[in-house]
């Protein structure tokens, strides 16, 4: 089977080749058709679900599959979040999200600005390409938790749902 990444980003794609490791995985850059940093779950959830879609119909017969990183307020707690999206060959789709981490308030103040999480997390952790490495949550749980293991525990959900309800 073929998966399409809606993302070239090395998380995105090494958390899905990790899972679905009998499968051809491949990146492809689509806009996640939300804002650049999703600001709700339903937001980030809808980013993940249009990538997933655009990849879909990228090419007859493939499974494609969005994952999309955002943050959403619980009370006055800002947290990291993330979602991903898988639509079958059939036009099933399935979501799922993972982890959650509190963020710092002076993280959250440049966010409200504007600001990218990615670009924040950079600066702040006076490293370059945090997104595509350890991430946020990576940064904040000193590694025990980098964003590619985030993100390949809502693989496996999703891949598990599939399983479960292709029967």
């Amino acid at each position: 089977m073929k998966i399409i990444v809606g993302s070239k980003n090395p998380t995105k794609v090494n958390a899905v080749q990790g899972v679905f490791t009998q499968d051809i995985v491949v990146g492809l850059d689509v806009d996640s058709l939300v804002s650049p940093q999703p600001f709700s779950d339903q937001e980030t959830m809808q980013g993940a679900i249009n990538r997933a879609k655009q990849c879909a119909e990228s090419e007859a017969g493939v499974v494609g599959l969005g994952l999309e990183g955002g943050v959403m307020y619980v009370g006055d707690g800002l947290f990291l979040c993330n979602w991903g999206a898988l639509i079958t060959p059939m036009g099933e789709t399935y979501t799922a999200s993972g982890a959650r981490i509190l963020l710092p308030k002076e993280i959250e103040v440049k966010l409200t600005n504007g600001v990218e999480l990615g670009v924040i997390m950079d600066d702040y952790a006076k490293k370059s390409g945090v997104s595509k490495k350890e991430g946020a949550i990576g940064i904040f749980t000193k590694d025990l938790l980098t964003r590619q293991e985030m993100f390949t525990q809502v693989v496996t959900l999703l891949k598990g749902q599939w399983s479960y309800w292709d029967k």
